[in-house]
Protein backbone atom coordinates (compact mmCIF):
# COMPACT_ATOMS: atom_id res chain seq x y z
CA UNK A 1 0.00 0.00 0.00
CA UNK A 2 1.47 3.38 -1.03
CA UNK A 3 1.87 6.20 1.45
CA UNK A 4 -0.92 8.42 -0.01
CA UNK A 5 -3.38 5.54 0.11
CA UNK A 6 -2.24 4.81 3.67
CA UNK A 7 -2.96 8.46 4.53
CA UNK A 8 -6.52 8.23 3.23
CA UNK A 9 -7.03 4.96 5.14
CA UNK A 10 -5.78 6.77 8.24
CA UNK A 11 -8.31 9.60 7.78
CA UNK A 12 -11.20 7.21 7.14
CA UNK A 13 -10.27 5.04 10.14
CA UNK A 14 -10.21 8.08 12.41
CA UNK A 15 -13.76 9.08 11.44
CA UNK A 16 -15.05 5.55 12.07
CA UNK A 17 -13.30 5.22 15.45
CA UNK A 18 -14.56 8.63 16.65
CA UNK A 19 -18.12 7.71 15.69
CA UNK A 20 -17.75 4.61 17.89
CA UNK A 21 -17.31 6.94 20.87
CA UNK A 22 -13.58 6.87 21.60
CA UNK A 23 -11.96 10.05 23.04
CA UNK A 24 -10.93 12.29 20.15
CA UNK A 25 -7.59 13.62 21.45
CA UNK A 26 -6.15 10.22 22.34
CA UNK A 27 -7.58 8.65 19.19
CA UNK A 28 -5.71 11.26 17.14
CA UNK A 29 -2.44 10.52 18.94
CA UNK A 30 -2.89 6.76 18.65
CA UNK A 31 -3.73 6.94 14.94
CA UNK A 32 -0.84 9.30 14.23
CA UNK A 33 1.66 7.13 16.11
CA UNK A 34 0.39 3.86 14.63
CA UNK A 35 0.35 4.97 10.99
CA UNK A 36 3.47 7.07 11.48
CA UNK A 37 5.37 4.08 12.83
CA UNK A 38 4.57 2.16 9.66
CA UNK A 39 6.14 4.89 7.48
CA UNK A 40 8.63 6.67 9.76
CA UNK A 41 9.61 3.96 12.20
CA UNK A 42 10.86 5.08 15.62
CA UNK A 43 11.26 8.68 14.40
CA UNK A 44 7.53 9.14 14.95
CA UNK A 45 8.21 9.26 18.70
CA UNK A 46 10.56 12.21 18.14
CA UNK A 47 7.70 13.84 16.27
CA UNK A 48 5.44 13.27 19.30
CA UNK A 49 7.88 15.04 21.61
CA UNK A 50 8.48 17.93 19.20
CA UNK A 51 4.81 18.54 18.52
CA UNK A 52 3.91 18.37 22.21
CA UNK A 53 6.61 20.91 23.05
CA UNK A 54 5.56 23.21 20.20
CA UNK A 55 1.98 23.27 21.51
CA UNK A 56 3.03 23.98 25.08
CA UNK A 57 5.41 26.74 23.89
CA UNK A 58 2.86 28.43 21.61
CA UNK A 59 2.37 31.99 22.89
CA UNK A 60 -0.99 32.39 21.13
CA UNK A 61 -2.54 29.56 23.16
CA UNK A 62 -1.79 31.33 26.46
CA UNK A 63 -4.94 33.40 25.91
CA UNK A 64 -7.16 30.28 25.78
CA UNK A 65 -7.18 29.46 29.54
CA UNK A 66 -7.38 33.17 30.39
CA UNK A 67 -10.47 33.72 28.26
CA UNK A 68 -12.02 30.51 29.60
CA UNK A 69 -11.38 31.68 33.17
CA UNK A 70 -12.90 35.08 32.36
CA UNK A 71 -16.02 33.35 31.06
CA UNK A 72 -16.46 31.07 34.07
CA UNK A 73 -16.02 33.95 36.54
CA UNK A 74 -18.58 36.10 34.70
CA UNK A 75 -20.93 33.13 34.56
CA UNK A 76 -20.83 32.98 38.37
CA UNK A 77 -21.13 36.74 38.97
CA UNK A 78 -24.96 36.76 38.91
CA UNK A 79 -25.00 39.33 36.12
CA UNK A 80 -27.09 37.32 33.68
CA UNK A 81 -30.44 37.75 35.45
CA UNK A 82 -29.81 41.50 35.85
CA UNK A 83 -28.86 41.83 32.19
CA UNK A 84 -31.88 39.86 30.97
CA UNK A 85 -34.26 41.93 33.09
CA UNK A 86 -32.76 45.22 31.84
CA UNK A 87 -32.93 44.23 28.16
CA UNK A 88 -36.44 42.88 28.68
CA UNK A 89 -37.54 46.30 29.92
CA UNK A 90 -35.70 48.04 27.07
CA UNK A 91 -37.48 45.98 24.38
CA UNK A 92 -40.90 45.74 26.05
CA UNK A 93 -42.73 47.68 23.33
CA UNK A 94 -41.52 45.46 20.48
CA UNK A 95 -43.37 42.42 19.12
CA UNK A 96 -41.67 39.32 20.51
CA UNK A 97 -39.95 41.47 23.13
CA UNK A 98 -39.04 38.56 25.37
CA UNK A 99 -37.44 36.67 22.47
CA UNK A 100 -35.51 39.72 21.29
CA UNK A 101 -34.31 40.39 24.85
CA UNK A 102 -33.17 36.77 25.03
CA UNK A 103 -31.18 37.10 21.80
CA UNK A 104 -29.58 40.37 22.91
CA UNK A 105 -28.66 38.84 26.26
CA UNK A 106 -27.24 35.76 24.56
CA UNK A 107 -25.17 37.86 22.14
CA UNK A 108 -23.64 40.00 24.89
CA UNK A 109 -23.18 37.18 27.38
CA UNK A 110 -21.79 34.80 24.74
CA UNK A 111 -19.27 37.47 23.84
CA UNK A 112 -18.13 37.63 27.44
CA UNK A 113 -17.93 33.87 27.99
CA UNK A 114 -17.50 32.16 24.62
CA UNK A 115 -18.60 28.89 26.28
CA UNK A 116 -21.64 27.63 24.37
CA UNK A 117 -22.74 25.05 26.91
CA UNK A 118 -22.70 27.57 29.75
CA UNK A 119 -24.70 30.21 27.86
CA UNK A 120 -27.34 27.78 26.58
CA UNK A 121 -27.71 26.19 30.01
CA UNK A 122 -28.01 29.49 31.88
CA UNK A 123 -30.45 30.95 29.37
CA UNK A 124 -32.36 27.68 29.48
CA UNK A 125 -32.80 28.20 33.21
CA UNK A 126 -33.57 31.91 33.05
CA UNK A 127 -35.14 33.02 29.74
CA UNK A 128 -36.57 29.76 28.41
CA UNK A 129 -39.07 29.21 31.27
CA UNK A 130 -40.03 32.90 31.08
CA UNK A 131 -40.89 32.54 27.38
CA UNK A 132 -42.90 29.37 28.01
CA UNK A 133 -44.85 31.06 30.83
CA UNK A 134 -45.58 34.00 28.50
CA UNK A 135 -47.18 31.60 25.99
CA UNK A 136 -44.39 31.32 23.42
CA UNK A 137 -44.32 28.44 20.96
CA UNK A 138 -41.96 25.76 22.32
CA UNK A 139 -40.12 25.40 19.04
CA UNK A 140 -39.52 29.14 18.67
CA UNK A 141 -38.38 29.52 22.29
CA UNK A 142 -36.06 26.53 21.90
CA UNK A 143 -34.52 27.78 18.66
CA UNK A 144 -33.93 31.26 20.09
CA UNK A 145 -32.22 29.90 23.20
CA UNK A 146 -30.02 27.45 21.29
CA UNK A 147 -29.08 29.76 18.40
CA UNK A 148 -28.42 32.73 20.67
CA UNK A 149 -26.24 30.64 22.96
CA UNK A 150 -24.05 29.54 20.02
CA UNK A 151 -23.09 33.10 19.05
CA UNK A 152 -20.01 32.91 21.28
CA UNK A 153 -18.34 30.74 18.61
CA UNK A 154 -18.58 33.58 16.10
CA UNK A 155 -18.54 36.88 17.99
CA UNK A 156 -15.09 37.94 19.29
CA UNK A 157 -13.31 37.35 21.55
CA UNK A 158 -13.98 33.78 20.40
CA UNK A 159 -11.77 30.87 21.42
CA UNK A 160 -12.45 29.27 18.05
CA UNK A 161 -10.58 32.04 16.23
CA UNK A 162 -7.62 31.66 18.60
CA UNK A 163 -7.38 27.98 17.66
CA UNK A 164 -7.87 28.75 13.96
CA UNK A 165 -5.22 31.47 14.09
CA UNK A 166 -2.74 29.11 15.76
CA UNK A 167 -3.51 26.39 13.21
CA UNK A 168 -3.42 28.62 10.12
CA UNK A 169 -0.62 30.91 11.29
CA UNK A 170 -2.86 33.98 11.03
CA UNK A 171 -3.14 37.01 13.31
CA UNK A 172 -5.83 36.62 15.96
CA UNK A 173 -6.37 40.40 15.93
CA UNK A 174 -7.11 40.33 12.19
CA UNK A 175 -9.46 37.39 12.65
CA UNK A 176 -11.34 39.23 15.41
CA UNK A 177 -11.62 42.35 13.26
CA UNK A 178 -12.89 40.27 10.33
CA UNK A 179 -15.43 38.38 12.45
CA UNK A 180 -16.89 41.40 14.24
CA UNK A 181 -19.26 42.64 11.52
CA UNK A 182 -20.38 39.16 10.30
CA UNK A 183 -21.06 38.14 13.91
CA UNK A 184 -23.14 41.26 14.50
CA UNK A 185 -24.90 40.64 11.17
CA UNK A 186 -25.84 37.09 12.19
CA UNK A 187 -27.20 38.23 15.55
CA UNK A 188 -29.13 40.98 13.77
CA UNK A 189 -30.61 38.49 11.30
CA UNK A 190 -31.78 36.33 14.22
CA UNK A 191 -33.54 39.35 15.73
CA UNK A 192 -35.11 40.42 12.42
CA UNK A 193 -36.47 36.90 11.88
CA UNK A 194 -37.90 36.86 15.42
CA UNK A 195 -39.45 40.29 14.97
CA UNK A 196 -41.11 39.30 11.66
CA UNK A 197 -42.25 35.96 13.10
CA UNK A 198 -43.88 37.77 16.04
CA UNK A 199 -45.65 40.17 13.67
CA UNK A 200 -46.97 37.41 11.42
CA UNK A 201 -47.85 34.97 14.20
CA UNK A 202 -48.47 36.95 17.41
CA UNK A 203 -49.98 33.90 19.16
CA UNK A 204 -46.64 32.10 18.96
CA UNK A 205 -44.76 35.11 20.36
CA UNK A 206 -47.18 37.20 22.44
CA UNK A 207 -46.34 40.57 23.88
CA UNK A 208 -45.05 40.87 27.41
CA UNK A 209 -47.60 40.53 30.20
CA UNK A 210 -48.22 43.72 32.14
CA UNK A 211 -46.41 42.54 35.27
CA UNK A 212 -43.25 41.70 33.27
CA UNK A 213 -43.25 45.00 31.34
CA UNK A 214 -43.81 47.21 34.37
CA UNK A 215 -41.10 49.74 35.11
CA UNK A 216 -40.50 53.45 34.83
CA UNK A 217 -37.84 55.16 32.72
CA UNK A 218 -35.52 55.81 35.70
CA UNK A 219 -35.80 52.14 36.64
CA UNK A 220 -34.86 51.16 33.10
CA UNK A 221 -31.86 53.50 33.03
CA UNK A 222 -30.66 52.23 36.41
CA UNK A 223 -31.09 48.60 35.32
CA UNK A 224 -29.00 49.23 32.20
CA UNK A 225 -26.32 51.14 34.12
CA UNK A 226 -25.92 48.33 36.65
CA UNK A 227 -25.95 45.38 34.24
CA UNK A 228 -25.47 46.20 30.56
CA UNK A 229 -22.92 49.00 30.86
CA UNK A 230 -20.32 47.24 33.10
CA UNK A 231 -20.29 44.09 30.98
CA UNK A 232 -20.23 46.07 27.72
CA UNK A 233 -17.31 48.18 28.97
CA UNK A 234 -15.36 45.05 29.96
CA UNK A 235 -15.96 43.40 26.56
CA UNK A 236 -15.18 46.61 24.64
CA UNK A 237 -11.94 47.10 26.58
CA UNK A 238 -10.75 43.55 25.95
CA UNK A 239 -11.81 43.40 22.31
CA UNK A 240 -10.76 46.98 21.55
CA UNK A 241 -7.29 46.43 23.01
CA UNK A 242 -6.80 43.42 20.71
CA UNK A 243 -8.23 44.88 17.50
CA UNK A 244 -6.55 48.28 17.90
CA UNK A 245 -3.21 46.64 18.63
CA UNK A 246 -2.90 48.05 22.15
CA UNK A 247 -2.33 44.59 23.62
CA UNK A 248 -1.74 41.04 22.48
CA UNK A 249 -4.63 38.56 22.87
CA UNK A 250 -2.87 37.05 25.91
CA UNK A 251 -2.40 40.44 27.58
CA UNK A 252 -6.00 41.47 26.86
CA UNK A 253 -7.27 38.12 28.15
CA UNK A 254 -5.29 38.59 31.36
CA UNK A 255 -6.81 42.03 31.90
CA UNK A 256 -10.24 40.63 31.07
CA UNK A 257 -9.77 37.92 33.70
CA UNK A 258 -8.87 40.55 36.27
CA UNK A 259 -11.84 42.66 35.19
CA UNK A 260 -14.20 39.70 35.56
CA UNK A 261 -13.00 39.12 39.13
CA UNK A 262 -13.49 42.81 39.95
CA UNK A 263 -16.95 42.66 38.37
CA UNK A 264 -17.86 39.66 40.51
CA UNK A 265 -16.64 41.53 43.62
CA UNK A 266 -18.69 44.60 42.64
CA UNK A 267 -21.82 42.44 42.33
CA UNK A 268 -21.03 40.81 45.69
CA UNK A 269 -20.92 37.43 43.98
CA UNK A 270 -17.26 36.65 44.63
CA UNK A 271 -16.21 33.87 46.98
CA UNK A 272 -13.26 31.53 47.33
CA UNK A 273 -15.53 28.59 46.55
CA UNK A 274 -16.65 30.14 43.24
CA UNK A 275 -13.06 31.06 42.43
CA UNK A 276 -12.01 27.48 43.10
CA UNK A 277 -14.77 26.17 40.81
CA UNK A 278 -13.75 28.57 38.02
CA UNK A 279 -10.07 27.59 38.28
CA UNK A 280 -10.93 23.88 38.25
CA UNK A 281 -13.21 24.18 35.23
CA UNK A 282 -10.63 26.33 33.43
CA UNK A 283 -7.90 23.77 34.05
CA UNK A 284 -10.09 20.92 32.83
CA UNK A 285 -11.17 22.72 29.65
CA UNK A 286 -7.65 24.00 28.89
CA UNK A 287 -6.18 20.52 29.33
CA UNK A 288 -8.74 19.16 26.87
CA UNK A 289 -7.84 21.86 24.33
CA UNK A 290 -4.09 21.29 24.73
CA UNK A 291 -4.28 17.52 24.32
CA UNK A 292 -6.60 17.97 21.35
CA UNK A 293 -4.03 20.31 19.82
CA UNK A 294 -1.21 17.80 20.44
CA UNK A 295 -3.21 14.99 18.88
CA UNK A 296 -4.25 17.11 15.89
CA UNK A 297 -0.66 18.25 15.26
CA UNK A 298 0.64 14.66 15.28
CA UNK A 299 -2.23 13.42 13.11
CA UNK A 300 -1.93 16.17 10.48
CA UNK A 301 1.89 15.91 10.44
CA UNK A 302 1.77 12.19 9.73
CA UNK A 303 -1.08 12.69 7.25
CA UNK A 304 1.02 15.26 5.39
CA UNK A 305 4.12 13.05 5.49
CA UNK A 306 2.14 10.19 3.96
CA UNK A 307 1.06 12.47 1.12
CA UNK A 308 -2.60 12.78 2.10
CA UNK A 309 -2.59 16.52 1.32
CA UNK A 310 -1.43 15.77 -2.24
CA UNK A 311 -4.35 13.38 -2.71
CA UNK A 312 -6.79 16.06 -1.53
CA UNK A 313 -5.12 18.68 -3.74
CA UNK A 314 -5.26 16.39 -6.78
CA UNK A 315 -8.94 15.74 -6.11
CA UNK A 316 -9.91 19.40 -5.76
CA UNK A 317 -7.60 20.95 -8.37
CA UNK A 318 -7.10 18.34 -11.10
CA UNK A 319 -10.07 15.99 -11.03
CA UNK A 320 -12.88 18.33 -10.00
CA UNK A 321 -11.30 21.40 -11.68
CA UNK A 322 -13.05 23.75 -9.24
CA UNK A 323 -13.22 27.51 -9.44
CA UNK A 324 -12.50 29.51 -6.25
CA UNK A 325 -16.23 29.88 -5.60
CA UNK A 326 -16.77 26.18 -6.23
CA UNK A 327 -13.95 25.33 -3.83
CA UNK A 328 -15.48 27.54 -1.12
CA UNK A 329 -18.93 26.05 -1.58
CA UNK A 330 -17.66 22.46 -1.55
CA UNK A 331 -15.40 22.90 1.49
CA UNK A 332 -18.14 24.63 3.46
CA UNK A 333 -20.58 21.86 2.49
CA UNK A 334 -18.09 19.28 3.79
CA UNK A 335 -17.65 21.20 7.06
CA UNK A 336 -21.44 21.50 7.37
CA UNK A 337 -21.81 17.71 7.01
CA UNK A 338 -18.94 17.07 9.43
CA UNK A 339 -20.78 19.22 11.97
CA UNK A 340 -23.46 16.52 12.29
CA UNK A 341 -21.26 13.87 13.96
CA UNK A 342 -18.30 16.00 15.16
CA UNK A 343 -17.79 19.02 17.44
CA UNK A 344 -16.36 22.32 16.27
CA UNK A 345 -12.94 21.88 17.92
CA UNK A 346 -12.36 18.59 16.07
CA UNK A 347 -13.32 20.18 12.75
CA UNK A 348 -11.04 23.22 13.25
CA UNK A 349 -8.00 21.25 14.39
CA UNK A 350 -8.27 18.17 12.16
CA UNK A 351 -10.14 18.86 8.93
CA UNK A 352 -9.61 22.59 8.36
CA UNK A 353 -5.79 22.11 8.15
CA UNK A 354 -6.40 19.72 5.24
CA UNK A 355 -7.97 22.59 3.26
CA UNK A 356 -5.55 25.34 4.33
CA UNK A 357 -2.74 24.46 1.85
CA UNK A 358 -5.24 24.78 -1.00
CA UNK A 359 -6.22 28.37 -0.20
CA UNK A 360 -3.16 29.78 -1.94
CA UNK A 361 -3.89 27.67 -5.04
CA UNK A 362 -7.42 29.10 -5.28
CA UNK A 363 -6.29 32.61 -4.19
CA UNK A 364 -8.62 32.70 -1.18
CA UNK A 365 -7.81 34.89 1.81
CA UNK A 366 -7.26 32.68 4.90
CA UNK A 367 -8.90 35.37 7.05
CA UNK A 368 -12.06 35.26 4.95
CA UNK A 369 -12.01 31.45 4.96
CA UNK A 370 -11.73 31.48 8.76
CA UNK A 371 -14.78 33.72 9.11
CA UNK A 372 -16.75 31.42 6.81
CA UNK A 373 -15.72 28.44 8.93
CA UNK A 374 -16.79 30.30 12.08
CA UNK A 375 -20.23 30.95 10.60
CA UNK A 376 -20.52 27.38 9.40
CA UNK A 377 -19.66 25.96 12.82
CA UNK A 378 -22.81 27.57 14.24
CA UNK A 379 -24.68 24.77 12.50
CA UNK A 380 -22.65 22.04 14.24
CA UNK A 381 -24.43 22.95 17.48
CA UNK A 382 -27.89 23.14 15.90
CA UNK A 383 -28.14 20.19 13.48
CA UNK A 384 -28.99 16.69 14.71
CA UNK A 385 -27.90 14.05 15.56
CA UNK A 386 -25.07 15.74 17.53
CA UNK A 387 -26.82 19.09 18.11
CA UNK A 388 -25.08 19.81 21.40
CA UNK A 389 -26.98 23.05 22.04
CA UNK A 390 -30.26 21.15 21.82
CA UNK A 391 -29.06 18.56 24.33
CA UNK A 392 -27.79 21.30 26.68
CA UNK A 393 -31.25 22.87 26.59
CA UNK A 394 -33.03 19.54 26.98
CA UNK A 395 -31.04 18.93 30.15
CA UNK A 396 -32.56 21.96 31.89
CA UNK A 397 -35.92 22.25 30.06
CA UNK A 398 -39.22 21.18 31.66
CA UNK A 399 -39.94 17.44 31.24
CA UNK A 400 -42.85 18.03 28.86
CA UNK A 401 -40.53 19.65 26.26
CA UNK A 402 -39.45 16.95 23.80
CA UNK A 403 -36.11 16.88 22.01
CA UNK A 404 -37.97 16.78 18.67
CA UNK A 405 -39.55 20.17 19.47
CA UNK A 406 -36.12 21.62 20.22
CA UNK A 407 -34.73 20.25 16.93
CA UNK A 408 -37.73 21.71 15.07
CA UNK A 409 -37.11 25.12 16.58
CA UNK A 410 -33.39 25.07 15.67
CA UNK A 411 -33.89 24.35 11.95
CA UNK A 412 -35.04 27.89 10.90
CA UNK A 413 -31.92 29.32 12.55
CA UNK A 414 -29.75 26.86 10.62
CA UNK A 415 -31.35 28.33 7.49
CA UNK A 416 -30.51 31.85 8.72
CA UNK A 417 -26.86 30.84 9.19
CA UNK A 418 -26.75 29.53 5.62
CA UNK A 419 -28.36 32.77 4.38
CA UNK A 420 -25.73 34.77 6.28
CA UNK A 421 -22.97 32.69 4.66
CA UNK A 422 -24.47 33.29 1.22
CA UNK A 423 -24.56 37.03 1.94
CA UNK A 424 -20.90 36.91 2.89
CA UNK A 425 -20.10 35.05 -0.34
CA UNK A 426 -21.72 37.84 -2.36
CA UNK A 427 -20.31 40.68 -0.21
CA UNK A 428 -16.94 39.53 1.19
CA UNK A 429 -16.18 43.14 2.12
CA UNK A 430 -18.39 42.66 5.19
CA UNK A 431 -15.58 40.54 6.63
CA UNK A 432 -12.54 42.06 4.93
CA UNK A 433 -13.23 45.79 5.20
CA UNK A 434 -12.46 46.27 8.90
CA UNK A 435 -9.11 44.39 8.99
CA UNK A 436 -8.02 46.11 5.77
CA UNK A 437 -8.97 49.50 7.25
CA UNK A 438 -7.25 48.89 10.58
CA UNK A 439 -4.15 47.08 9.35
CA UNK A 440 -3.61 48.56 5.89
CA UNK A 441 0.05 48.89 4.89
CA UNK A 442 0.97 52.62 4.86
CA UNK A 443 1.93 54.02 1.44
CA UNK A 444 5.60 54.47 0.59
CA UNK A 445 7.07 57.98 0.80
CA UNK A 446 7.04 60.02 -2.40
CA UNK A 447 9.84 58.95 -4.71
CA UNK A 448 10.46 55.66 -2.92
CA UNK A 449 11.12 52.77 -5.29
CA UNK A 450 9.13 49.71 -4.12
CA UNK A 451 11.64 47.41 -5.82
CA UNK A 452 14.32 48.66 -3.44
CA UNK A 453 12.63 46.82 -0.55
CA UNK A 454 13.45 43.10 -0.57
CA UNK A 455 10.55 40.67 -0.32
CA UNK A 456 10.04 39.81 3.35
CA UNK A 457 11.69 43.03 4.54
CA UNK A 458 15.31 43.95 5.16
CA UNK A 459 17.63 41.46 6.80
CA UNK A 460 20.65 42.39 8.92
CA UNK A 461 23.20 41.53 6.18
CA UNK A 462 21.37 43.91 3.81
CA UNK A 463 21.90 46.91 6.11
CA UNK A 464 25.48 48.19 5.99
CA UNK A 465 26.51 50.75 8.61
CA UNK A 466 27.79 54.06 7.33
CA UNK A 467 31.13 54.75 9.01
CA UNK A 468 33.11 58.01 8.89
CA UNK A 469 36.30 57.83 6.82
CA UNK A 470 39.53 57.14 8.71
CA UNK A 471 42.03 59.99 8.85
Amino acid sequence: MSDPVLGMVMLSSFIVIVLLGFPVAFTLMAMGLAFGYVSLGERVFDLLVQRTYSVMANDVLISVPLFIFMGYVIERSNILDRLFHALQLASRNLPGALAIATLMTCALFATATGIVGAVVTLMGLLAYPAMLRAGYDRGLASGITCAGGCLGIMIPPSIMFILYGATAGESVARLYAAAFLPGAMLAGMYMVYTFIFALVNPKAAPRLPAHMAAGSLPELIWALLTSFVPLAVLIAAVLGAIILGLATPSEAAAMGSLGSVLLAIAYRAFSLEKLKESVFLTARTSAMVCWLFVGAYIFTSVFGWLGGHHVVEALFVEQLDLSPVGFLVLTQAIIFLLGWPLEWSEIVLIFVPIFLPLLKTFEIDPIFFGVMVGLNLQTSFLTPPVAMAAYYLKGVAPPEVRIQEIFRGCLPFVGIVILCMATLYVFPEVALWLPEYLYATPPLPAGQDPSAIPEGGFQLPDIQPVLPPLN
